[in-house]
């Protein structure tokens, strides 16, 4: 993460509670910002982290899901969260569901024109006295985020799906 984009604003800095901890990472794709905003759209169909541990076992799809439509503010992201925020092709903002175990996280992805193809960031955010479970969630989502991102860009760069 360069001081450029740690010091930016990014998707969901406006639903972060006063103090909240933002956790940032990113990674480099060589597919073109659209193929990997498409990918960041399956984020609907599984989590693409760690399988066995965030989606109980059942591998996240390698191709892309027919008919799945563009992403839209309100639509369930997998189990627990939900978008709360949405500049297409550009930023998206998920949110826990309210009064479900990751209510107080807020996720937001940036997808940046770079020299090679593009940039994919993701942002973490909690409250920084949570509950001790909300704590133990939002930083293994933050290792899990790693994943997340490697795996999407990944994908971006293969013809999988096409």
């Amino acid at each position: 993460m360069s001081a450029e984009e740690a010091g930016s604003r990014l998707p969901g800095d406006e639903l972060a509670g006063e103090g909240w901890a933002r956790l940032l990472r990113g990674v480099d794709c060589a597919a073109p910002p659209e193929r990997l905003w498409t990918w960041l759209g399956q984020l609907r169909v599984a989590p693409y982290s760690y399988d066995l541990l965030d989606n109980l076992g059942r591998r996240s799809p390698r191709t892309l899901t027919p008919g799945l439509g563009p992403l839209a503010v309100g639509q369930r992201i997998h189990p627990v969260f939900e978008v709360a925020g949405l500049v297409p092709g550009r930023d998206l903002t998920i949110r826990g569901r309210p009064g479900g175990v990751m209510a107080d996280v807020v996720l937001g992805y940036a997808v940046r024109p770079a020299p090679a193809g593009s940039r994919l960031l993701g942002v973490v955010r909690h409250p920084r006295h949570p509950r001790p479970v909300d704590a133990l969630l939002a930083w293994g989502d933050l290792v899990m985020m790693r994943k997340q991102l490697t795996t999407l860009a990944t994908l971006a760069m293969s013809a999988a799906g096409e």
